[in-house]
């Protein structure tokens, strides 16, 4: 049977209108299909993106210990070296102490112990030996004995820094011009970077030919000396400032 051209043109108008139609829904939804692919497939980037953000944060975090030094009883009122600013300085260190034990921070205390037979203070077995409870340690926060100015010399304190991965110190303590001060010094010498919480740190009046130097002069000079090279000098505030909770994160 012979189809009239009219009608064969029709047959072929409206087949090609209809493959046309069926085209472009079909193309409509796989252009649906792909735009939920792409989104799905970014949202599990940026989940997994975020993720690594923040197993990178906690690696950082946990890369930074505090050190609190020779904050002990001997350096408060009574004690047989009373410094000047003690008590102060040891309520400063405690908020910095609070903020490490928030956030699972490693903390180390270090506690001097007089090995001379002349010392006058830090006397073995005597309160005035015994960590101030300011900042008195909790739990198996780490605590090493040392007998010289310098925390690192003949203690474990470099092996233990290193066995944790610790490559940035907070410090605070006591005296400023003498442990506080030997300790930064030899932490930076060994690559640490360092924070010092000056306000968290005590001293007291020194002599030098004949004259008085007042403690709030001593501690100026000794930070201000420090802050040069060795470390970056902080006030509690500061740093609490610059580190909110859950946020630390090495230098």
């Amino acid at each position: 049977m012979t189809i009239p051209c009219y009608q064969e043109r029709y047959i072929k108008t409206q087949l090609k209108y209809r493959t046309h139609i069926g085209f472009v829904t079909i193309t409509r939804k796989n252009h649906q299909k792909m735009k939920q692919t792409i989104l799905t497939l970014a949202i599990c980037c940026l989940i997994s993106i975020s993720g690594f953000a923040q197993q990178h944060q906690v690696a950082q975090k946990t890369k930074t210990a505090l050190i609190l030094i020779d904050i002990q009883n001997d350096y408060f009122d009574k004690g047989t070296m009373t410094l000047v600013g003690s008590d102060i300085a040891s309520k400063n260190a405690k908020l910095i102490l609070e903020r490490f034990r928030a956030d699972n921070l490693p903390i180390i205390h270090i506690q001097h112990i007089a090995a001379g037979p002349t010392a006058t203070f830090f006397i073995p077995k005597t309160k005035g030996a015994e960590i101030h409870n300011n900042v008195k340690p909790v739990g198996q926060e780490k605590v090493i004995i040392k007998h010289y100015p310098n925390s690192f010399r003949e203690t474990e304190l470099l092996d233990y820094l290193k066995s944790k991965g610790i490559t940035d110190l907070v410090i605070c303590g006591m005296m400023t011009h003498m442990c506080v001060d030997a300790t930064t010094r030899a932490a930076k010498d060994f690559g640490f970077n360092i924070v010092l919480i000056g306000d968290a740190c005590a001293t007291k009046d020194q002599e030098i030919n004949g004259e008085i130097v007042k403690a709030t002069e001593v501690q100026k000079s000794f930070l201000a000396a420090l802050n040069y090279y060795y470390a970056t000098v902080n006030t509690t505030q500061h740093y609490l400032d610059q580190n909110k909770r859950g946020t630390q994160r090495a230098r």
